[in-house]
């Protein structure tokens, strides 16, 4: 989430050319990084039950999760600032490399705190590994092409996060819940080897200024909130010394990190930000979110395995009603939006609905059929997917450019810190009931020792009549924990109707239909970058062949395939100080004699000359150039013409951006590419 201040406008330099089957290849270790890095979200909590009955430790068990996801969001506001220090194939192995050991001593932990500081390691990796893999698709991927990557990537992403409970639960009924975290060793290797030999370097030119105190302030004070939140009328009484000092402490380190946000170079979460109302607002309903998604997903298996009596497995399976609801609203929501550009109804609508949803779950118990849950749980997720899809967006199409990448990461920032409070308290709710309802329930059994009740395996093993008190005692736990959220929930209702409704720009509703933007993975904070995505879905929505329109536009004589010989001769040129057909040939995969005829009509046109075995441009070739980039910039501009920006230093940095991105357009034209070769 760091970016400056006032960053440089400069698109990075255009990406190495790789063949088709290098490129899919780079893609698929990508997507493997962001696969364990999502799963591992989510995937222990159909394990937790299993977990609490071998380790103990069942007060800690919301931690379980909340530690990954804290460490995590340190990990991805560090990681993208390292990637540009000393290359993101690097920060990619080495977070591979972190996230396999924690991975291998959370499977090997003997004790709930081991779990839970393995987990926090798994957190540093699979953050660096999800910031990376965000990054690495800008460095490798065309512009024209990194639309469909960007929104697959962003798909799994979310599709992993959500599916994470039944393949957590699947481990645990036919391996152990060892084998959640050991599945990530061997998959990591492969990645990492694939990493190696696939990926290729790119430095970027930026040195950034990294905001370690900022970052050090925020991470103390949102872990002293969560622990004191766990620890408060569990381990100790709400009004004891040491939960008031962990809010005090905690208190006392955010206003810090807001004094120091304030005098920095390049803030992690610039201030100014807050003066913006739909900052804030989408702020608070991503907060609200992550905070019900996450809590709901660590606390449903939970239910359904004491309460119903399935196994991990089933619970994984039973929940996903939930998961159906959440990404078909998602998906449902990003095409109206698209189509209409409308998104104000959509928070309000889905932060209503998940209160309702939310208050259903609070009334399920023993005698309600599968039914009736599995209804309860879709509309959950329908108020879920409804209410997270357009908060990107909106912010995307409110803000400054320069503040497009710090904006983003900031709604990302707060998701991801709701997830970890809406655990926490999910947890605290669930330890401070259960401990009495369960004294309660064995008051009338005292045949029934209390180790007995602590798992689901246990719990089978006992009479029906020992049994159904203690799963009245789990069920009302549960209940009381989803029905004290309806209230959060409610906020996030008031809160949606202050939120504008501000005309999408065109690049911003072409983004709207990707799941993944919903889904907020965490990604580079950099304006440009951002504003390459959304350039990046203008062009895989454009209707048509897009070059063939630009040089209709230009009045330029070339044909497609003359153009694209051009640029790759100025791109040489500039790129490698030479500009040689056979290398040309090479970089692209194609015999030499196929791409001979096009770079001949280029040097008959007089656009180019022969130099040895290479070719220079002459002045007309020169001038033609400047006549395609000044073409792509218009056809940019006509697609990004809804920026309204008054401030004359933002919109020159647009403006320097869009040239910078016309003139990668012309060099990197794979379509006219694939063209000339046949």
């Amino acid at each position: 989430m760091t970016t400056a201040t006032a960053p440089t406008a400069d698109v990075p330099a255009a990406p190495p050319v790789l063949s088709r089957r290098r490129t899919n290849l780079v893609f698929v270790t990508i997507v493997l990084g962001m696969l364990l890095a999502a799963l591992d979200q989510t995937i222990v909590s159909t394990a937790l039950p299993t977990i609490v009955a071998d380790l103990g430790g069942g007060g800690h068990m919301a931690w379980v999760v909340t530690s990954y996801l804290l460490a995590e969001t340190v990990s991805t506001v560090l990681v993208g600032k390292f990637g540009d220090l000393f290359g993101r194939k690097v920060v990619f192995q080495l977070s591979a490399v972190v996230f396999v050991g924690g991975s291998v001593f959370a499977g090997a932990a003997n004790s709930m705190l081991m779990l839970i500081a393995a987990r926090a390691v798994q957190g540093i990796g699979g953050g660096g590994l999800m910031v990376t893999a965000m990054a690495l698709i800008a460095d490798v991927i065309p512009l024209r092409e990194r639309g469909k990557y960007q929104g697959a990537l962003g798909a799994v992403f979310g599709v992993t996060t959500v599916v994470g409970p039944t393949l957590g639960g699947i481990f645990t009924d036919h391996a152990t819940w060892r084998w959640c975290f050991y599945v990530n060793v061997p998959v990591a290797i492969v990645m990492v080897i694939m990493a190696a030999r696939t990926i290729p370097v790119v430095r970027s030119a930026v040195r950034p200024v990294i905001d370690y105190l900022g970052i050090v302030l925020v991470a103390l004070g949102a872990s002293g909130l969560v622990l004191g939140l766990e620890w408060g009328g569990t381990e100790y009484p709400w009004g004891s010394a040491v939960i008031i000092g962990l809010f005090l402490a905690s208190l006392a380190l955010l206003a810090a990190f807001v004094l120091v946000e304030q005098r920095a170079k390049e803030p992690m979460l610039p201030m100014h930000l807050f003066r913006n109302p739909v900052f804030v607002v989408c702020s608070v309903l991503s907060f609200i979110v992550g905070f019900a998604m996450l809590g709901a997903m660590t606390y449903l298996p939970t239910y359904l395995q004491f309460v119903d009596g399935v196994s991990a497995t089933m619970s994984g399976v039973r929940a996903l009603p939930m998961v159906a609801g959440l990404l078909g609203a998602s998906m449902l929501s990003g095409i109206v939006v698209s189509r209409t550009g409308r998104y104000r109804f959509f928070p309000i609508a889905g932060s209503a609905v998940m209160a309702l949803g939310l208050f259903l779950m609070s009334t399920m118990g023993a005698a309600t059929g599968p039914w009736l849950e599995s209804l309860h749980m879709f509309v959950l997720g329908v108020g879920i997917g409804l209410a997270m899809q357009v908060l990107t967006i909106a912010v995307q199409n409110t803000v400054s450019y320069h503040e497009l990448g710090t904006a983003t990461s900031g709604v990302t920032f707060f998701r991801t810190l709701g997830s970890s409070f809406g655990t926490a308290i999910f947890g605290t709710l669930y330890s401070s009931r259960l401990r009495p309802n369960l004294e309660e329930a064995l008051a009338g059994h005292p045949e029934v020792p209390p180790a007995a009740v602590q798992s689901p395996a246990g719990l089978k093993q006992l009479t029906p009549a020992q049994a159904a008190p203690v799963i009245d005692a789990y069920a009302q736990t549960i209940n009381f924990v989803f029905l004290w959220v309806v209230p959060v929930a409610l906020a996030g209702f008031a809160a949606a109707w202050f939120l504008k409704e501000v005309p999408l720009r065109d690049s911003a509703r072409a983004g709207a239909s990707d799941m993944g933007e919903g889904f907020s993975a965490p990604d580079s904070a950099e304006a440009a970058r951002q504003l390459e995505r959304a350039v990046a879905s203008v062009l895989r929505r454009a209707q048509g062949p897009v070059t063939r329109q630009v040089l209709a536009a230009s009045d330029s004589p070339l044909g497609p395939a003359e153009a694209w010989t051009l640029g790759q001769i100025h791109w040489r040129l500039r790129v490698r100080g030479a500009a040689d057909p056979a290398a040309v040939a090479a970089a692209h995969r194609v015999p030499a004699e196929v791409l001979a005829p096009a770079f001949a009509r280029v040097v008959e046109a007089g656009l180019a000359r022969r130099d040895g075995d290479g070719l220079t441009l002459t002045p007309a070739g020169e001038a033609e150039i400047a006549r395609l980039r000044a073409a792509w910039r218009s056809w940019l501009a006509a697609r990004l013409d809804d920026w309204d920006i008054t401030d004359p230093a933002d919109r020159a940095l647009l403006d320097r951006a869009l040239d910078t991105m016309a003139a990668r357009l012309l060099e990197e034209d794979e379509e006219e590419q694939e063209k000339v070769a046949v």
